[in-house]
This record gives structure tokens, sequence and C-alpha cells, in this order.
């Protein structure tokens, strides 16, 4: 049974989860939930125990002096509650921020589960990034995708059709299903040849699409500028190389031709309702998950509650997350970077179809690592 002390009776709350590591490319998902916390004064009211999760051998605890006193901090996931005012009226977010679990990724949503259900969450949304085929001068891809066809259909989303090697985020809306809570995942497309983190403008992308699908009017800060300082310096990078120029324009050209027809229609028309409702201070056109066809009815649809995702006692998940960083200079493009890092069509996270490209700068990712290109 799972104690609450000080977390008062929340209002149509919603979980955000982001975690770094494999489903994090330049740190952009993360990135975003921390800037969530951060603009609404997150107040963290529990953390998982990193003993049960976490291989200190490949996420490590670090030491910090503070007053003279040393203070080690354990690598684990923390959850938050802030209470977000944009939109007709208040709701309530709970905000899960972590790393990847390194084992027992099983028991590791049945915990994450267990929050959700004491805390009347209506809807998970989990956020991800990856590396993809993405020129970084146009607006950043990002898909929403869930497992439950109802919800499709509700929130205009993709139905999941991948098949393949998944991360934590994939496992934790698998769970969800299980459980009967209603999940969707937001993924950002990266451009590969400049992962490195951060990438505001992949984060600010996922933050626009976050507040159209929950209703809410998000605080961007300095994100904005943050977003096209980090193209201008990609844009000065890039010019100093002629073969990742002419790399980047050859990008350019197939996203242009791949999305004509969008850019004349469906795209425009929801970048013009998005500042007509930051304008007038209003939700989106989902309001709260409530609203759109009562999402908060199915929590107790999984047989056994949100504990009893995959009893099964075999191996557990893949684990561990990479963290590697690098220089913010492009890397020049190669041969297998032309077949190798296209997303999977069918991919939950990297499709093309029905994905919504957000204008204008947007945030994103982390750096360094292999892209992510077959997870969930």
């Amino acid at each position: 049974m799972i104690e609450l002390e000080g977390v008062p009776e929340l209002i149509d709350p919603v979980m955000i989860c982001a975690f770094e590591g494999w489903n994090d490319a330049g740190d952009a998902a993360s990135t975003a939930v921390g800037h969530l916390d951060r603009e609404w004064k997150g107040e963290v009211f529990a953390a998982l125990d990193a003993e049960d999760y976490y291989d200190f051998q490949v996420n490590r605890p670090t030491v910090a002096l503070e007053g003279g006193t040393r203070k080690v901090t354990w690598p684990t996931t923390r959850l938050s509650v802030v209470r977000a005012s944009g939109g007709d009226k208040p709701r309530d977010l709970v905000l899960v921020r972590g790393i990847e679990p390194s084992m027992r990724w099983r028991s590791f949503c049945n915990e994450i589960l267990g929050y959700a259900h004491e805390l009347g969450v209506e809807m998970v949304v989990v956020l991800g990034a990856l590396l993809g085929d993405t020129p970084h001068t146009r607006p950043v891809p990002v898909s929403g995708v869930t497992s439950d066809p109802d919800l499709a259909r509700t929130l205009d989303l993709e139905e999941s059709r991948y098949e393949g090697p998944t991360g934590i985020v994939g496992i934790l809306q698998e769970a969800c299903t299980h459980a009967g809570v209603p999940a969707v995942s937001l993924w950002a497309a990266v451009p590969h040849y400049v992962s490195q983190p951060p990438n505001p403008k992949a984060t600010l992308a996922l933050l626009n699409r976050l507040e159209d699908l929950i209703g809410v009017r998000i605080p961007l800060g300095e994100l904005t500028e943050d977003a096209r300082a980090w193209q201008l310096g990609v844009d000065q990078l890039a010019a100093e190389d002629s073969e990742v120029a002419e790399y980047v324009q050859s990008l350019e050209e197939a996203r242009d031709t791949a999305e004509l027809p969008e850019a004349s229609g469906e795209a425009i028309a929801r970048e013009f309702e998005r500042y007509l409702r930051r304008r007038d201070g209003q939700p989106g056109p989902g309001g709260h998950a409530t609203d759109g066809g009562g999402l908060g009815d199915g929590r107790d649809a999984g047989a056994g509650g949100p504990g009893s995702y995959l009893r099964d006692s075999s191996a557990s998940g893949p684990g561990g997350s990479t963290g590697s960083t690098g220089s913010t200079r492009p890397r020049r493009p190669s041969a297998r970077d032309e077949t190798d890092t296209a997303p999977d069509a069918g991919s939950d996270a990297g499709s093309d179809a029905g994905s919504e490209s957000v204008d204008g700068p947007d945030d994103g990712g982390e750096g360094g690592r292999e892209r992510p290109d077959e997870q969930e």
C-alpha cells in the first residue's frame, strides 16, 4: 500500500514521464519534464529506491560538498506534483523524471502505476526523443502514439504498430495498457548529425504537442529564445563544413517534398490555432482528458489493477542508459548514416505518417549515443 503524505486531492491529474538514456536523444524529453517542474515549482513527494532498479557502475552516484558536509546523491526516479493554471480551469500534473532503470523493469512500472492509481491519474503521457534523418532547419517532427484504438480515434493519434527492441518508454506504455490506464507516448525526432545535448528546439516541440494533448497552456520562459540560438549555432557550424551543408540541404529537399501537401493545409491551421490560444489564454482543442470521451473510466479495466502487470519472473527487459556527450560540431555524414538512421516507418517513435511538425523553434535531446531508431 502506497502512503502519500502531504499530497492534496488532485484536479483531473495527468502523469507526465520522461527518462534519461536510450529513449532521450539530446536530453529533449527529460529536459521538457524538467522545464514543467521548474516553471510550475514542482514539489517532490516520492522517490523510487535506487537500490532496486539501478546498476551503480552504469549510473554512478555523485558526491558534493554542502556547507562543508559531503552529500551523496543517488541516481533514481522522482515524482513531483504541479498545478497548471494555463487553461479554462486548473489541472494537476504528476511529473515523473528519472533515469531508465538497469533492472527489474516490470517492478519499476508497477511501482509507477501504483502511484498513478493512488493519485487518481486519468492518463499517462510518456515523452521520448530519437535520432533520425531530419534537418535542424525544419520544424521538429513529433509523433503521438498509443496502443488504445479508442484513444487513437479520440485524440487523433497513431495506433502503435512497432515491432522490435524497446526501452522503458515502450514497456511503461504497455504496462499502462494492461492496467487499463490510458497512455500516450510523444516522440520528437532529433537530427542525428547534431545529437549532443541540449536540444531546446526538440524540447519545445514536445511541449507544444503536450500542450495540445492535455489542454493546458505551458509557459515557455526562455525556451523559445534558446531554440533560436541553438539553430543559429548549428547553422554556423554546418556552414563551416561543405559536406555537412550539402547533406543538410538534401535532408531539407526530401522533407519539403514529403510534406508539401501538409504544409499548405493542416500544419498551418494547427499553428494558427495554437497562436490564437496563446493570445487568448485558452486551452487546446482536447480540453481535459476527461472531456475527450471519459478517459478516466478505464482505470480499473485491467485485471488485478495496476500492480498485476507481467508478474512473470523471467528475465527483465534490457536496461542501462548511455549518457555520453560530445562536442557541438555536427559530425560529417557517413554512408552508414544514409542507410541506417531513418526511423522505421512502422515504429512507434519515428513514423512520419501522422506525425505533427511543430513550427518555430523547439527543443531537444541527448547526445553522443547510438540512435534508438528501433525503439518504441
